[in-house]
């Protein structure tokens, strides 16, 4: 899915848009995040430092809103019967995803970021610290920790053993 993504950027958006700037568009979009940002940017034969810097601020970017203003928007968006079942959808999963993490919130927060297995990342981490009333900046600390994780996990992954497919 993600070669289709870079070869769809190489015939239309790659005579427009610096590869640079495609790869940090898609390091913000909710589960494509960083992961998918640095299997691109490996596609495109972006240098791994300058893919990883790109990747982890297109990752970062969205993550303050998420913390202070998702709850407001659900609401609003639940109130005017806008996407309704997707807010819904999206609460329940987040409370899915976060039992039992009250205890171990920041290692909870870091790890479920940081391991790229689907369904999680900085989005989803940011909508459980959000919806639970984690503290702010402990939450933004270990979500940035675990988009640094998740940067090196799959820097080893994407300029690793891709490289041995590539």
């Amino acid at each position: 899915m993600l070669d289709a993504l870079a070869n769809w950027y190489n015939n239309s958006l790659g005579q427009f848009l610096p590869k640079e700037l495609f790869v940090f568009f898609v390091s913000m979009i909710p589960l494509v995040e960083l992961r998918g940002g640095l299997v691109i940017a490996k596609i495109l034969n972006i240098e791994l430092l300058k893919a990883n810097v790109i990747c982890i601020i297109g990752n970062i970017i969205p993550i303050p809103f998420i913390l202070l203003f998702i709850k407001q928007i659900f609401v609003f968006m639940k109130d005017h019967n806008i996407l309704k079942g997707f807010v819904e959808w999206c609460e329940r999963r987040a409370e899915k995803k976060s039992a039992g993490a009250e205890k171990g919130l920041f290692v909870f927060l870091l790890l479920f970021v940081g391991i790229p297995i689907p369904g999680t990342g900085a989005w989803m981490g940011s909508l459980i610290a959000a919806l639970f009333d984690f503290d702010i900046k402990k939450a933004s600390i270990a979500i940035f920790l675990g988009i640094i994780l998740a940067a090196i996990i799959m820097s080893v992954f994407s300029y690793g053993l891709l490289e041995l497919i590539f």
